[in-house]
């Protein structure tokens, strides 16, 4: 019994982290997934391309999707997955890998799920697995449904879905550095939830832009991380800029007409270029 799954990466509007309420937008980058079901009992997983990372996300993604709609016990399984989204990166990578996993899973045991059920597993599995502080419900909805997604994490509620302007391309600066989430200010970045609730105020009206730099100022300074590629993109005409995630890369929309002159910003080897992800049929 075998089955795939795919999904894709993400870049923030506004980090739910303080508040609990966050907004984000999909990114053309994928993660894809493949799960084979066997007697072992046993989890065994490969991450292509990132030996030595913790395997305990898509461990307990099968296994919750297992514990849940698997008639019979006893079942492991051979989980392989590869992704073109760096991880620790602020890019969403543990979003998109849950939300494939799940899905492959659930291919596997030929079952069909609504799209929210699929993602709610993932973010269970991502909180369980301490790669997530709130679950990401915002990430895992853009990275899944594309387009632009603000949602009440708390409540794993959508407050509402929408359409980035056309034309825009999505420019991503990746510094080397990793953060991962065990190690996170919590308490300097929940001093930050008046501006990330102002954010999140401006995002639910439409104003993406001033939500992107709202948020960037509020968690760079909590994170101790730079605002530079924010400041020089905006500087030079981005539609819209700030730090995604818990960084350190920052996401920047440019229209396409722009994307070269924004390029020769950076180091080559330290950019992403990528379409916007905007799968959604309902936009209200």
């Amino acid at each position: 019994m075998r089955g795939k799954g795919s999904s894709h990466g993400a870049g923030t509007i506004v980090n739910a982290i303080a508040t609990g309420k966050g907004a984000a937008f999909g990114v053309d980058l994928r993660t894809e997934a493949e799960v084979e079901l066997d007697s072992t009992g046993e989890i065994q997983v490969t991450i292509e391309g990132f030996q030595g990372e913790d395997t305990l996300l898509a461990e307990r993604c099968v296994r919750n999707v297992l514990d849940k709609l698997a008639k019979r016990e006893g079942y492991g399984a051979k989980v392989t997955t590869r992704s073109q989204i760096p991880i620790s990166r602020g890019l969403k990578s543990s979003s998109a890998a849950a939300n494939a996993i799940v899905l492959a899973t659930l291919d596997a045991l030929r079952i069909r799920l609504d799209p929210l059920r699929a993602v709610r597993i993932g973010t269970k599995s991502a909180i369980e697995a301490k790669v997530s502080v709130t679950g990401a419900f915002d990430d895992a909805c853009a990275s899944l449904l594309g387009g632009v997604v603000l949602t009440d994490n708390r409540r794993e509620r959508i407050v509402k879905r929408d359409s980035l302007p056309p034309g825009l391309k999505v420019l991503i600066h990746v510094p080397e550095l990793q953060v991962r989430k065990q190690g996170l200010p919590l308490e300097r970045i929940r001093a930050v939830a008046p501006a990330a609730e102002a954010a999140f105020e401006r995002a639910r009206k439409g104003r993406y832009a001033e939500a992107m730099l709202i948020n960037s100022l509020a968690y760079t300074s909590s994170l101790g991380l730079s605002m530079d590629a924010t400041y020089r993109a905006l500087s030079k005409g981005a539609y819209a800029a700030g730090l995604s995630g818990t960084g350190p890369a920052t996401v920047i929309l440019v229209k396409e007409e722009g994307l070269g002159d924004m390029e020769a910003l950076f180091d080559p080897k330290e950019i992403i270029v990528a379409d916007v992800f905007d799968d959604s049929e309902d936009s209200s």
